[in-house]
């Protein structure tokens, strides 16, 4: 009796460690999903936009408290002797929304032209966010001013300096981080351009959990005769490979459409297949180096062709002067 209990109380701990190394298995697998998303370009652009998002967000909501907290000094800058509820007191509150509307206006551009990283053409966008900050700051402080009131100016300084360096911030801000998905799918794109051309779909629903690493994978122990005996269950269906997402182009693909479109005498250069072939900023440099490499491979062999054409050429016409010598 004693032994049974031994034996069973045996296979019990067997079980339980068998079940932490698979557990152990998973987290591993997981684990190695985990880092090996982490650096991928479309990864990369959701993380970025999430912070993005939060930033905006964040920006606008300073702003607009800002410029409403200084509606109430230029509308009493503006009615200054008029009488309370009269046409001129109305008109007063007119004036700080007539240059907020137009300084959002000037601001929710930027945003769009930022993110795309698309830079001022003239200077009259400067021009227009400096008068309206400037003409806010001075209604809004003129009454502190003529009163030599130290504390008030401090006072209605704050928001309208603040309103003038979130709008001054947010443009850079915005194309710094532009500028981080860029970097992201360039160096995707140089470690491995296949790779990150891929894109990421979800696993099938009854596929299971990736293989873990070779490392963790241990060879299976030789039962002894303490443990119990286990029939060995029949090896599952091997899962299908998820199929390529359709219009998705690879490398390749624009390395070809590049090759289709070389003319003579043009200088193979990122900004040229990006032009021919629709490839990202990222994707440009790779498909320019491999372009470069192919035209050099086929000037190789054109010339080698040619060599050995001359070379069996002379050795025919010395075979027929040797005959008729």
């Amino acid at each position: 009796m004693s032994t049974l209990v031994r034996t069973s109380e045996i296979g019990e701990s067997g079980k339980a460690k068998r079940s932490g190394v698979e557990r152990l298995r998973v987290a591993a697998a997981e684990a190695s999903q985990v880092r090996a998303l982490s650096t991928h370009p479309d990864v990369v652009a959701l993380r970025v936009e999430s912070i993005r998002t939060q930033v905006d967000r964040c920006m606008w909501l300073g702003i607009v408290l800002g410029l409403a907290f200084t509606m109430v000094n230029v509308q009493d800058f503006a009615a200054r002797g008029a009488a309370v509820f009269s046409l001129a007191w109305f008109a007063a509150w007119l004036l700080d929304p007539m240059v907020s509307l137009v300084l959002i206006a000037v601001l929710r551009a930027e945003q769009i032209t930022a993110r795309y990283q698309v830079s001022d053409v003239g200077p009259w966008i400067g021009r227009t966010k400096r008068f309206a900050f400037a003409a806010t700051y001075a209604m809004n402080t003129w009454s502190s001013f003529l009163k030599l009131d130290v504390a008030g100016i401090v006072l209605h300084s704050v928001p309208p300096l603040l309103v003038f360096c979130a709008a001054e911030t947010a443009p850079v801000l915005r194309d710094r981080l532009t500028e981080a998905v860029l970097r992201a799918e360039q160096a995707a794109a140089l470690a491995d351009p296949v790779k990150a051309a891929e894109s990421l779909e979800m696993p099938p629903a009854g596929a299971g959990t990736p293989p873990a690493p070779a490392a963790l994978v241990a060879s299976p122990a030789a039962p002894t005769e303490s443990e119990p005996t286990h029939v060995a269950r029949k090896p599952g269906k091997p899962r299908k490979k998820a199929t390529a997402k359709h219009g998705r182009k690879l490398l390749a693909d624009y390395v070809a459409d590049a090759l289709a479109a070389v003319e003579p005498d043009v200088e193979i250069t990122p900004a040229w297949a990006r032009r021919v072939s629709g490839c990202s900023a990222g994707l440009s440099a790779k498909v320019a180096a491999a372009v470069r490499a192919e035209l050099s491979n086929r000037t190789t062999t054109a010339a080698s062709a040619a060599v050995e054409t001359t070379t069996d050429d002379a050795a025919d016409a010395g075979d027929l002067a040797r005959a008729a010598a």
